[in-house]
């Protein structure tokens, strides 16, 4: 067996795990069980197609990342974009957010959708997901889009989720903004204007690996076993790697299993996710919309959003990403749901009679972690636990949360500082 030493080690190459490394700039040792690093911000090049291996566009908060997003990659080579985003809703287009459109509504549902909302019963305290959105929006606005909508997304009852589930990412609107909207459009949503790589998302990870030293990545590694008491891993390789560091940012319930404590076996088993197949399909002839994405509340149609690549690089081409939920044990028929897909695009007036000619498909397992506040005060006090033993879990999937890229990069940086 095969012995190293590192100070910091370091389970991932995606963007958490990479600017934790370009933070310390020090003694690390990063490994990734993939051929290539990037995780889910990976960037797929198909006959001409540009994909990623989901849809990932750039918003910042803060004009640090953001400068250095821009240094890193090439003003030349970024394109900047005003959000263009609809809902597909009963054979029509509607501006997103649907609670701020409402006026945009036949006239009855309208009428209803106001009603509800003037008439909502608010709460000091909401006990899930579900409840908060009737008591905010009402049971119109909540039942023809924000219900139908995110059952899709997260493949769950939404009465299993925190209130508080999406953060900062759900639109939320009061009565005042939403009829405000009805006379004059408002821009207020934390993605409005966005940023893209011309030559894909990875071009922003590859970036980041280009400041690291390559010798010190393992890719094609898996690690097999963590002794978290005397701080070492065993890897597929037959190597046995000390640390006296440990960041992880592999998804926190399969980082679970490979700790040595039993104890958090059944906190593993008992944390809930989705899963999501997205396709990357590109089609002979461009398409009449104009849109960077739209949101398919319809129980309907199989897929939840689907994005226009060829509308954001405008290239002459049809180049879309398309995103169907699953629960976390489903077996997915990825070609069954390449023909639902398929039709439904056509039933939508998306392709019409257009030829698919190159695709390729991802599953993201897990996709979006379900958070709710039984498991999430469990997640918080085992990762507690481990950081007492200098052993830390950042990240999306990692700290096991909902957040951006923007907020995995400052996490990764908080840390290393930190320590």
């Amino acid at each position: 067996m095969e012995n190293l030493n590192t100070k910091y080690l370091i389970i991932g190459a995606g963007i958490s795990g990479l600017s934790f490394a370009n933070e310390v700039k020090d003694d690390y040792i990063i490994i990734e069980k993939e051929k290539e690093v990037g995780g889910y911000c990976r960037t797929i090049k198909k006959d001409g197609y540009i994909w990623d291996y989901a849809g990932h566009f750039f918003h910042f908060k803060t004009n640090e990342i953001k400068d250095e997003f821009v240094e890193y990659i090439g003003k030349q080579n970024i394109i900047e974009q005003e959000k263009n985003t609809k809902i597909y809703y009963k054979d029509k287009l509607i501006n997103y957010p649907f609670q701020m459109n409402i006026h945009e509504l036949e006239k009855q549902e309208f009428i209803d959708c106001l009603y509800d909302l003037y008439n909502k019963e608010e709460k000091e305290n909401y006990n899930n997901f579900l409840e908060m959105l009737y008591g905010k929006f009402g049971k119109s606005i909540v039942e023809k889009f924000l219900k139908p909508y995110n059952e899709k997304l997260y493949a769950c009852n939404l009465e299993n989720l925190d209130k508080d589930a999406m953060g900062r990412f759900f639109p939320y609107a009061n009565i005042k903004e939403i009829i405000d909207n009805m006379k004059k459009e408002q821009h207020n949503s934390y993605n409005d204007r966005f940023l893209y790589p011309k030559d894909g998302a990875q071009s922003f990870i590859d970036a980041i690996y280009d400041r690291l030293e390559k010798e010190k990545v393992m890719l094609n590694t898996e690690i097999k076993q963590i002794n978290e008491n005397e701080k070492y891993v065993i890897t597929n390789r037959n190597q046995k790697i000390t640390f006296e560091y440990l960041i992880n940012t592999m998804p926190f319930n399969k980082f679970l299993e490979l700790l040595e404590n039993s104890k958090y076996k059944k906190l593993e088993k008992e944390l809930s996710y989705n899963q999501v197949l997205v396709f990357n399909l590109g089609f002979r002839e461009k398409s009449m919309n104009k849109e960077h994405w739209i949101y398919v509340p319809d129980k309907n149609i199989n897929f939840y959003r689907i994005g226009f690549y060829d509308n954001i690089l405008s290239s002459d081409k049809l180049s879309m990403y398309i995103e169907i939920g699953f629960p976390k044990e489903a077996k997915i028929n990825v070609e069954e749901q390449l023909k639902m897909t398929l039709y439904n695009l056509e039933k939508m007036g998306v392709t019409k009679n257009n030829e698919l000619v190159s695709y390729s498909y991802i599953i993201m397992n897990p996709a979006y972690v379900h958070i709710d506040s039984k498991h999430n005060e469990m997640v918080k006090g085992v990762l507690e636990k481990l950081n007492e033993t200098n052993i830390y879990s950042i990240g999306r999937y990692g700290a096991w949360t909902y957040c951006s890229m923007e907020d995995c990069i400052v996490e990764a940086r908080k840390l290393a500082q930190k320590i």
